[in-house]
């Protein structure tokens, strides 16, 4: 089906389930990010969404900051740059350098609780009240080989 209604340079416009096959995005993630303002309004056709071909780019960085760890906030922030803006650069910076400590935390919690589960893992104390994994404060987890606690058999 073509559409008769092609933006500038000639490439047709995109209904919504055209943008959504292309990017993996649903139509209501697509209708969600339009309605917080971090897509364009869509021309519309007939009372129909019709994107222009940048919004598939548009929905890839929203991806890619996403996955990132990025708010959508922080991704508006960068999505409002304009194609000949110098600062935009400069943005993505200062927001990654604001995220990169949390990242670093989150990585470190994350493998505190790897190693406190692989203790688990390998738990065979008799009952919850006899294991050392529940005492306060818990046992050092960074000796890779713990002896067992004297008195108490598990881990």
């Amino acid at each position: 089906m073509s559409n008769p209604d092609p933006q500038p340079g000639g490439a047709p416009l995109l209904a919504i389930g055209q943008l959504a096959a292309l990017t993996g995005k649903r139509p209501s993630a697509i209708r969600y990010y339009e309605q917080a303002g971090l897509l364009p309004p869509p021309v519309r056709v007939a009372g129909r969404r019709r994107y222009h071909h940048q919004a598939v780019r548009t929905l890839a960085v929203i991806g890619t900051g996403q996955r990132a760890g990025l708010t959508l906030d922080e991704i508006k922030i960068l999505l409002s740059a304009s194609p000949d803006d110098g600062e935009a650069v400069g943005r993505l910076r200062e927001v990654a350098e604001r995220k990169l400590p949390q990242i670093t935390a989150l990585i470190e919690r994350t493998q505190l609780v790897r190693e406190w589960l692989e203790c688990a893992a390998r738990c065979e104390c008799p009952n919850l009240d006899q294991c050392p994994l529940f005492d306060d404060p818990p046992p050092d987890p960074a000796p890779r080989r713990r002896p067992r606690p004297p008195n108490r058999p598990g881990l």
